[in-house]
């Protein structure tokens, strides 16, 4: 038997590296896909043995690297999971986003999870696999950076669109929605302004932001057969957030309850 293979993109950063690691539990090769191949050859000894975690450095948005990284996972065993993960926002208003950053933010956070499936979608459904794209609370309401925001709800058009004409050969699709995670990315805003945590945890009802081992945990779920009969849907990870705000609805109520 060949060895089951889960694919990472965006692997190097705090989200993929996490979600790399919870992975290893089912699948017996991780290959870590980061554009900055020293990053992700450093998650790798971060997460355990060379013959399980593997390191390749490609550019998701680039038709002829996608494809490399495709041949290289063949190499490597059955590929059964892939993660698109791999993501940025740059312009945080509509107003500064010029032409160039809406583009280049839809090729990163959409196109390229189009290029990265149909780069493996037959060894996909060959394995009867699963594809589940890292999206955004962003995608589902107005959260600020309107480019990235924009291509994150085609993501989620794009999870249906794979479940819906892909089940036929038992490839599930499914979406994660992380709300406001503790990434190192967070952590530069907090050291710009102190308080930007304690600003955030105000609006989620669990009244804390989110962890990337939360987001790993669902990308597991959602990977694994217990979640055999579940595709084409977006799982929110977000403490709450697109279910409402206890401080809006106190206001609203004028009630201590909330």
């Amino acid at each position: 038997m060949t060895k089951s293979v889960a694919i990472v993109t965006g692997a190097a950063g705090d989200i993929g590296r996490a979600i790399a690691g919870r992975l290893a539990d089912d699948h017996a090769v991780i290959l870590l896909v980061d554009i900055d191949h020293a990053a992700a050859e450093k998650a790798v000894r971060s997460l355990g043995p060379a013959e399980r975690f593997v390191a390749m450095g490609c550019d998701v948005t680039n038709a002829e690297s996608v494809a490399d990284m495709a041949t290289a996972a063949a190499r490597l065993g059955t590929v059964k999971t892939l993660v698109n993960n791999a993501g940025a926002a740059r312009a945080v208003s509509l107003h500064d986003t010029t032409p160039e950053i809406w583009r280049m933010d839809n090729a990163l956070n959409l196109e390229a999870a189009f290029l990265c499936f149909r780069a493996v979608e037959d060894m996909l459904t060959a394995s009867k696999g699963s594809v589940i794209n890292i999206a955004s609370v962003n995608g589902m309401n107005v959260f600020g950076h309107p480019a990235y925001s924009a291509a994150k709800a085609g993501l989620l058009h794009l999870t249906k669109l794979i479940a819906v004409e892909y089940g036929k050969f038992g490839i599930r699709a499914n979406a994660v929605a992380p709300g406001t995670v503790r990434t190192q990315a967070w952590e530069a805003r907090a050291a710009a302004n102190p308080n930007v945590f304690e600003e955030a945890r105000r609006w989620y009802p669990l009244q804390r932001v989110v962890d990337p081992a939360d987001v790993a945990n669902a990308v597991s779920f959602l990977a694994s057969a217990q979640a055999a009969a579940i595709t084409g849907v977006c799982l929110p990870v977000d403490c709450g957030l697109t279910a409402g705000q206890a401080e809006l609805a106190r206001t609203f109520t004028q009630s201590d309850h909330y």
